[in-house]
C-alpha cells in the first residue's frame, strides 16, 4: 500500500516538474531571444528573425549605447534614486514602525487605523500629483523619492516583526541607562537585521524600476531614469510619435546601428544589475515574505 502511494506521488512529482519546466521555458524564451538580438553583430542582423543564439557574436551595441550622454545621465539618476530612495525609505519606515509599538504614544490608534484604511484604500494619483505640484518637487529627483518614503504594507509587516521581539530586551537596555532613540539603535535596529536586509532589497527594486512616477514627474530629458529611456527607444520609436524623435536626438544617429540591437542592448542594460543581484539574496525576499507572520 505504501509503495503504491510512493509510487504515485513520484508520478505525480515528476508531472510537476515537467510542467514548472514547461512554464520556466516559456519564461526563459522571450529573455533570451532579447540578449541573443543585443550581442548579435549588426552585419549578420535579419530583422524580424526568430533566434535564441547570435548567429555572429557582437558588443558594438553595447559599446554604442555606453558611449551616449543619455544612457550614462538614465544611469547616474537611477543609481541616485535607488541609493537615496532606500535610505530613506528604511529610515521613515523603521522610525515610525518603532514608535507605531509604542503602546502611549499619543494617537497611537489613530494612527495605525489610517494606516490600515490607506492599505485597502489609496488616495489615488491625483492628490499625489497636486501635494508633488504643491511642494515644489516637480521635474526633480525628489519627487520620485520623498512622494513614497513608506507604505501601509512596509509599516504593518515591521511593525509586526518589532513587536515579537522580546520587551525584556528593551527593558534591561532602559534599565542599563538607555533611552528610547539609544533601544533603538543599539537593541531594535541589531536585532531586525533579517528583516531590514529584506526591505532594503524590496525598496532598492521598486526604486531602480521606477517608470510611472518618473514618467509623470520629470519632464527634463536629462533626468528621465533608465527605465523611462528604455520605453522610449522601445516603444516611441516604434509608433513613431513624438518620442521617437526624441529617443534618436537622444542616443545619436541610430542608422549606425540596428535600432532592434540597440534597444535589446538598453533593456539588457536596465536589468542586468537585477539579474546578477536577485539570484544571490533571493532568499532574502522569501524571509522578507515571512517577517510578521504568524508562527505557531
Amino acid at each position: 500500500m505504501s509503495f503504491q502511494f510512493h509510487q504515485r506521488r513520484s508520478g505525480w512529482d515528476v508531472a510537476n516538474y515537467i510542467v514548472l519546466a514547461m512554464i520556466s521555458l516559456t519564461s526563459m524564451i522571450p529573455l533570451l531571444y532579447v540578449i541573443s538580438i543585443s550581442f548579435t553583430d549588426p552585419a549578420v542582423y535579419i530583422p524580424l528573425r526568430f533566434q535564441l543564439l547570435p548567429p555572429k557574436a557582437s558588443i558594438a551595441a553595447y559599446k554604442y549605447i555606453l558611449s551616449t550622454n543619455s544612457f550614462m545621465n538614465a544611469l547616474k539618476s537611477t543609481s541616485f534614486i535607488t541609493l537615496a530612495g532606500t535610505l530613506c525609505n528604511l529610515i521613515a519606515t523603521y522610525t515610525f514602525a518603532y514608535a507605531l509599538t509604542k503602546r502611549g504614544m499619543p494617537l497611537r490608534k489613530l494612527m495605525i487605523g489610517v494606516i490600515t484604511f490607506n492599505l485597502i484604500f489609496s488616495v489615488g494619483l491625483i492628490p499625489n500629483y497636486l501635494l508633488i505640484k504643491n511642494l515644489g518637487l516637480m521635474n526633480s529627483y525628489w519627487a520620485l523619492i520623498l512622494g513614497g518614503l513608506t507604505n501601509s504594507w512596509s509599516l504593518i509587516v515591521v511593525r509586526s516583526f518589532m513587536d515579537s521581539l522580546p520587551k525584556e530586551l528593551e527593558e534591561s537596555a532602559t534599565i542599563d541607562g538607555c533611552n528610547e532613540l539609544m533601544s533603538f539603535l543599539r537593541v531594535i535596529l541589531p536585532l531586525s537585521m533579517p528583516s531590514i536586509a529584506a526591505f532594503t532589497l524590496f525598496f532598492a527594486v521598486g526604486h531602480w524600476n521606477t517608470y510611472f512616477n518618473a514618467l509623470i514627474y520629470l519632464s527634463d530629458s536629462t533626468k528621465w531614469t533608465l527605465q523611462v529611456l528604455v520605453k522610449s527607444l522601445v516603444i516611441d520609436s516604434n509608433s513613431g510619435g513624438v518620442g521617437a524623435s526624441g529617443a534618436a536626438a537622444a542616443l545619436g544617429d541610430e542608422r549606425v546601428l540596428p535600432q532592434e540591437t540597440i534597444r535589446m542592448a538598453s533593456i539588457v542594460l536596465s536589468m542586468a544589475p537585477i539579474l546578477c543581484v536577485y539570484p544571490f539574496l533571493q532568499k532574502y525576499f522569501v524571509k522578507g515574505v515571512m517577517l510578521g507572520a504568524v508562527k505557531g
